[in-house]
């Protein structure tokens, strides 16, 4: 990673999921943050920050670009999540909030609300590129040069080498984790590449199809909108499941077509799809209240669905209006160590 190149995009290592712990030795396991994945790369008086897509997020966070820019050492990569605190806990929703268009809008909201820097591991310093060095290696540098910085919008992502311990963490999955990445304390930096492994915990919840979308440039359906019946009776929309098998989408599609007609999403509608939204067209249908879902989910945030959802089954058993948020876990309060890093301790 030479500093001519540093002003591009990396692709950062990424993680694989699993369905438990490892138990081997020989790994170091660090809590998965429930923000965007952040590449901060600083050459002299250049500072550029990516999405994991490689999109850049430096007009979004002008505050995190002024805090790496003041850092000590002229050059630096850094791996890490953009993270924002509000009452304690991690507001995701405070983070989509800053894709705007509006720079007006941006500054106002940095100023009100401002962003934290979570790194997680270090890729280059002044004396050159660490991606070839062990997590072991990367590890120290890292906690030197934050230690150093002791900069306000910086922090260290703790981490444990007892399986214990990070049994714990996931254990308290929910408002600031996502779950539990795990990294060979052997292994280098593999930009792009799975060499990561994530552990997160899978719950289950009936939902009422409200409504569906067809597939891009399709006739056949595309995704099923979920929905819950809140406190109020009315159906909000929180999410949505597109894992639907190829040979069952007409019969499927014929089957949504027929219940096609109010009264759909009574209480929060479907909106267009955000500005990195996988969700690629913003026309739906309304559905009758009819067809029950199954659906397995990793996270809940602001009464939606964090991620997409995968199709369990259907619940012809299941009458609509048993579909109730009540069957949601509410989200855990950050406490121990995940608590320390969000407040700064």
């Amino acid at each position: 990673m030479t500093k001519t190149a540093a002003l591009q995009p990396i692709e950062p290592m990424e993680a694989r999921s699993v369905d438990e712990l490892s138990e081997d030795d020989g790994w170091q396991f660090e809590p998965k943050w429930d923000g965007f994945r952040c590449i901060a790369v600083r050459s002299g008086d250049a500072v550029a920050l990516f999405a994991k897509s490689g999109k850049p997020l430096g007009r979004y966070f002008p505050e995190m670009v002024a805090m790496i820019a003041g850092l000590p050492g002229g050059h630096f990569v850094l791996d890490g999540e953009l993270v924002i605190e509000a009452a304690g806990e991690l507001s995701f929703d405070a983070l989509q909030m800053r894709l705007h268009p509006a720079e007006s809008r941006v500054r106002k909201l940095a100023a009100e609300t401002p962003a934290l820097f979570i790194a997680f591991d270090m890729l280059a310093n002044a004396e050159g590129d660490l991606t070839g060095s062990s997590l072991e290696v990367r590890r120290v540098a890292l906690e030197g040069f934050v230690g150093a910085a002791k900069a306000p919008g910086l922090r260290l992502s703790p981490f444990t080498r007892d399986r214990k311990q990070a049994a714990k963490w996931l254990e308290k999955v929910g408002g600031a984790l996502d779950g539990v990445i795990a990294k060979r304390l052997d292994g280098p930096y593999l930009s792009g590449e799975r060499a990561m492994l994530k552990v997160k915990r899978i719950r289950s919840a009936d939902c009422v199809v409200g409504g569906f979308r067809y597939g891009t440039d399709s006739k056949l359906v595309g995704s099923l909108l979920l929905g819950l019946f809140n406190d109020q009776g009315l159906l909000d929309h929180v999410g949505f499941t597109s894992g639907l098998a190829a040979g069952e989408k007409p019969e499927i599609t014929e089957r949504l077509e027929a219940l096609k007609g109010p009264p759909g999403f009574t209480g929060d509608a479907p909106g267009g799809p955000s500005r990195w939204s996988s969700e690629r067209s913003s026309q739906w249908e309304s559905l009758r209240h009819e067809l029950v879902v199954e659906v397995l989910y990793d996270h809940v945030t602001g009464n939606r669905f964090r991620h997409g959802t995968k199709l369990h089954r259907w619940r012809p058993d299941k009458a609509p209006r048993q579909c109730t948020f009540e069957q949601l876990e509410p989200a855990r309060k950050p406490e121990g160590v995940v608590a320390k890093t969000i407040a700064g301790g």
